[in-house]
């Protein structure tokens, strides 16, 4: 009887393993996320990269900018965030001093908006896009999911958004725009270029994650806390920051398992509402 017992739960274990099905990977490379024709620069950057699951149909999307100041950088899939059930979109975009930081912006927008018109033909959720990046990468992220006008241009609602998860991003006016305009780096302007200037009530979800404050550049955890408390004052429930003690400003490695749980954590609210 016990040899029948045994034999019985090691074919029901062995019907579960061989019923598991291992999720698998793809990745596509360089596509254009501007529909219409575009001059040689345009179209040299305006492209992206993405990893999705194959076989996790309704997965989330990670949008991810790269950094560099918005002078420099190359499009990414960072590590970490492989083999986590998510797709990743790794995105360029154009460069100062070949463009104003506005083209920049304008350029993530239409990149977000490719992600939200064309994830679903891949089998990812277009519900559950999140948008991220690092340094420069961190202020396009907020700049386009905090002032709606970039993502109307492309008929796509910034509200639908996931989720805003910067990393060590400018909340005030990017320096590369201040210098556009004969302004120091380290004189400080919130203007229509600033994420501040665009804080709302209705805006997504806010995880901002900074160095530590004091390895940071140029006050780059006090922005990020003064963006903090602006959204709350104006009654925004889901705004956080995060300081990750011991690191500079290249602190991305070690953020990223933030941003992990931060896309499996409210994506299981969104999906239980």
């Amino acid at each position: 009887m016990l040899r029948k017992s045994l034999y019985t739960i090691f074919f029901l274990c062995a019907c579960l393993l061989a019923g598991a099905q291992e999720i698998s990977y793809k990745t596509e490379l360089n596509i254009p996320y501007y529909s219409e024709p575009v001059n040689t620069y345009k179209s040299e950057r305006c492209v992206l990269d993405i990893y999705f699951p194959e076989n996790n149909p309704g997965f989330p999307t990670v949008v991810w900018f790269h950094g560099g100041g918005l002078v420099g950088g190359e499009k990414e899939i960072p590590e970490r965030l492989k083999g986590q059930g998510i797709g990743v979109i790794g995105v360029n975009y154009r460069l100062a001093p070949k463009v104003k930081t506005v083209e920049c912006i304008k350029d993530a927008a239409a990149a977000v908006a490719w992600a939200f018109k064309s994830i679903a033909n891949y089998g990812g959720n277009p519900d559950l896009i999140f948008i991220s990046g690092h340094s420069a990468g961190g202020y396009l992220a907020s700049m386009v999911g905090l002032d709606k006008s970039y993502l109307d241009a492309f008929g796509v609602n910034a509200n639908q958004i996931a989720g805003l998860i910067p990393f060590s991003g400018h909340t005030i006016t990017h320096f590369t725009a201040r210098k556009e305009i004969g302004i120091e780096i380290t004189q400080p302007i919130i203007d229509k270029m600033a994420p501040l200037f665009h804080v709302r009530k209705d805006a997504p979800p806010l995880l901002l994650i900074t160095g530590d404050r004091e390895l940071e550049m140029l006050g780059r955890y006090e922005e990020n806390a003064y963006m903090m408390r602006m959204m709350r004052v104006l009654g925004h429930k889901n705004t956080h920051i995060f300081e990750m003690d011991g690191y500079g400003h290249m602190m991305v490695e070690p953020a990223l398992p933030l941003l992990i749980n931060e896309v499996k954590r409210l994506s299981k609210e969104k999906q239980e509402n």
